[in-house]
């Protein structure tokens, strides 16, 4: 098989009383794990059963912090200093690490959350405190960032490894950047327009956008499927099955990057 790939999953996002998402469901047809670390959602008791289930499943674990905002589940811009930034990303990252360790895990990367992910795309404060926090966490750390964000660009400055990203289930504006969730159609949930869009990008390293425009990608290292989408479950299988039919082997993106 000629092209490799990854897929990602946002999970651990259910806390207290408040399930959110299929984790157990998801968990089989991925091969890495985006872990919410309890700012934006997830909680210790979550934190712990979600990396064992990753565990179980062979399936690379990833801290996922985003900004501390439960109840907006993350998803709305907040101001911070540089400083601040660094240090909220460094306290749940540190945190996933401990309940990796009690079972004997490693993490492989970090993928930021929510809003501070579009942020810091093109915020170049922000960019550089994701970059340091891992900098100063882990270096072997692999950052999950957009072809041509401010993330991807600092990250790879300072020498960490950075796995492109893809979003199969989710609309693109011109720019590339992606369509707010306000939006109708910013979250696509036919299994066969997922899928068709992510052999796309993978084999054409190209998406197109709302307007027509096709969008270069580069290098496509992993695809992101939304563990929140009312169909992530069907998404998953019908995507590994599909990327697999393509000649695409579907492979933990610490294997290949």
């Amino acid at each position: 098989m000629k092209h490799k790939v990854d897929i990602n999953c946002d999970l651990g996002e259910s806390y207290g009383r408040f399930k959110v998402g299929y984790d157990e469901k998801v968990m089989p047809y991925i091969t890495s794990a985006n872990v919410a670390c309890g700012f934006h959602a997830g909680d210790p008791v979550v934190m712990a059963k979600t990396v064992k289930l990753a565990k179980q499943h062979n399936v690379a674990i990833g801290a996922h912090p985003g900004f501390p905002d439960l109840m907006g589940f993350g998803r709305r811009e907040m101001k911070l200093t540089e400083e601040e930034a660094k240090n909220y990303i460094i306290y749940q990252v540190g945190a996933l690490q401990a309940f990796a360790k009690t079972i004997g895990a490693e993490l492989q990367h970090l993928k930021t959350h929510g809003a501070l992910y579009n942020m810091a795309m093109k915020d170049a404060a922000l960019a550089r405190a994701i970059v340091e926090s891992v900098v100063t966490v882990d270096s072997k750390l692999i950052v999950f960032a957009q072809l041509k964000s401010k993330v991807a660009e600092v990250a790879t400055k300072a020498g960490l490894r950075v796995a492109y990203e893809v979003f199969a289930d989710r609309a693109y504006n011109s720019d590339g950047s992606l369509i707010s969730r306000t939006i109708k159609g910013a979250v696509i949930e036919d299994s066969k327009i997922v899928t068709e869009r992510a052999i796309e990008m993978v084999k054409e390293k190209r998406v197109i956008a709302v307007n027509g425009k096709a969008i270069d990608l580069g290098e496509v290292h992993t695809i992101c499927v939304h563990g929140d989408n009312l169909k992530a479950v069907e998404l998953v299988k019908a995507l590994r099955k599909g990327l697999k039919k393509a000649g695409i082997k579907v492979v933990f993106v610490g294997k290949f990057v």
